[in-house]
């Protein structure tokens, strides 16, 4: 179940300035601990700590490939490669190119891939309104307005995950 919240854009500057988008309500992240655990229970024969040791040893392998310039592809999850952060304004020519000048840095980059794919999850998800969100400095809940509880009742939940794009409903 994918809960979401509703949130108004206040960008007045942005082309849909006033209108209403869904972002979804993170419940919890898992780390490699406890997705072991997680996998561990799923009628595994293989305990926590064996499932663990296997996925940190993936995780620096992938990093090391993707370091040498390959990109690293895990069926129904996603092509991991890198990508390159460019400076703002970029080079006047090529002789004028310099890396420390005109690039910031590299990042990793995700591609869903199999049963990962926007179109496979959106025939599996389940939306529902959240009917309240907890205020993670006060710890008090505010509730929504419209549908959403089964019951109706309002129970408090984590907060919205951010967006980093300043276009809401653009990616989201």
């Amino acid at each position: 179940m994918v809960r979401y919240v509703l949130k108004q854009n206040k960008n007045e500057d942005s082309k849909v300035f006033g209108k209403w988008f869904a972002y979804p309500v993170i419940e919890e992240t898992l780390n490699l601990d406890n997705l072991a655990e997680h996998m561990s229970n799923h009628n595994s024969p293989y305990s926590k700590g064996v499932i663990k040791g296997l996925l940190t040893d993936m995780i620096t392998c992938i990093k090391e490939l993707l370091l040498e310039g390959k990109n690293v592809k895990i069926d129904d999850l996603a092509i991991f490669s890198l990508g390159i952060k460019n400076a703002k304004g970029g080079a006047i020519s090529e002789d004028e190119f310099n890396v420390s000048k005109n690039i910031d840095g590299v990042k990793l980059r995700a591609r869903a891939t199999g049963i990962l794919v926007a179109k496979a999850l959106n025939l599996e998800a389940t939306l529902k309104k959240a009917t309240a969100i907890t205020n993670a400095s006060t710890g008090s809940a505010t509730a929504n307005t419209g549908t959403g509880g089964e019951s109706g009742e309002e129970s408090p939940t984590p907060s919205p995950t951010p967006s980093n794009s300043d276009e809401p409903g653009e990616g989201d």
